[in-house]
């Protein structure tokens, strides 16, 4: 890895004055910043208003970063977000019950779940969702996962959806992918409490009055387990099939049974399984180690009659990729990690699925 660490770039940045006072870093101006082989790149979000006076500051802050040693590209980016309130995603009154539906403009609806947490499951859906982008198809990612949501942060999204008529939402774009998640319509540290309804009236709203346009395939990245908002997803909307994410250790494959035999009682067809953190492969020595045991995805899925789609390696590149908001899929292209997932992108689609 060549070019300015993360550090040395903040350190920069802490000397570009904000136009209220202090610097642009204390002043919570930069987000999403990542730094990586010689390129810097964020965002600055501000109020319209701001649009002009903060213009000589990015400048400022892209001519610093750009006379760094060692730093070939940097890149600022400016976000004007609406001071308007952000769409009501509370539920109203529960319409009548009614079979699963389409979503408008959308070809076909993947589920991406697991059985249980810390499987790698939302990290697997925003490479996958790039790859398939960069495969030609038009993709659209929606974070489910209410609780814990997460791609903002990977795909490197931030500012308030827009709602110009106070119903349809406006998704947000990056890496070639429409996004939408709850996150976007909270703080990042801001808790989202809420019991079951809430949770199955935001999901409804989200697929239903994002302006989604037309899309080839919706993914969804869902909560762990096996509760509502999986529930209300089979119920409600006609879901093509279903990607089920485990690490090979038995716990998780334990988990990931329920979750397969959750979506076969809902008659949602599982697409297949992928075994993530497969074998991880020393930077130093090039030791291969299987940290989390081998084989055992391939041997589930065998028993349980669904193809073994890919075996996704533990590498450092993709967590540091995915928490700098470009997935390796478009920080690293070519990179044995990236080609990864891009093979489970082609697989999906020579298969129809996708």
């Amino acid at each position: 890895m060549s070019g300015p660490t993360r550090e040395a770039v903040l350190a920069v940045l802490k000397g570009i004055e904000a136009p209220g006072g202090g610097d642009i870093v204390s002043a919570g101006l930069v987000r999403a910043l990542s730094v990586e082989d010689g390129t810097a790149r964020f965002v600055m979000e501000i109020a319209p208003a701001q649009a002009t006076a903060m213009q000589p500051v990015r400048d400022a802050a892209e001519a610093a970063m750009a006379a760094m040693p060692g730093m070939t590209r940097a890149t600022v980016l400016l976000t004007a977000h609406s001071d308007k309130a952000p769409p009501d995603l509370k539920p109203a009154r529960p319409a009548a019950p009614t079979g699963p539906q389409p979503v408008a403009g959308v070809d076909r609806i993947l589920a991406v779940a697991s059985g249980k947490g810390g499987v790698g499951k939302s990290t697997l859906s925003a490479n996958l969702a790039v790859a398939l982008a960069a495969e030609g198809r038009r993709v659209g990612l929606l974070d489910a996962d209410v609780y814990g949501p997460s791609q903002p942060r990977m795909l490197g999204v931030s500012g308030r959806p827009q709602s110009p008529d106070g119903k349809t939402i406006l998704p947000l774009r990056n890496h070639g992918v429409t996004m939408m998640s709850m996150g976007l319509m909270t703080n990042e540290d801001q808790a989202v409490v809420w019991r079951g309804p809430m949770l199955m009236g935001a999901l409804q709203q989200m697929m239903n009055q994002v302006q989604w346009g037309a899309l080839d395939v919706l993914l969804v990245d869902l909560p762990p387990g096996t509760g509502d908002v999986q529930m209300t997803l089979g119920q409600k909307f006609a879901v093509y099939g279903a990607i089920v994410i485990s690490t090979p250790q038995d716990v998780a494959l334990l988990d990931a049974r329920k979750g397969i035999d959750m979506f076969r009682q809902m008659g949602v067809p599982v697409v297949g399984m992928v075994e993530n953190m497969s074998t991880h492969i020393c930077s130093e020595c090039g030791h291969e180690e299987h940290i989390f045991g081998h084989g055992g995805v391939a041997a589930e899925a065998e028993k349980l009659g669904v193809p073994l789609l890919a075996e996704i390696p533990l590498h450092l590149s993709i967590r540091v990729a995915a928490d700098g908001g470009a997935p390796v899929v478009a920080s690293k292209p070519g990179s044995p990690q990236a080609e990864a997932f891009r093979a489970l992108a082609r697989r999906l689609v020579a298969d129809g699925h996708a």
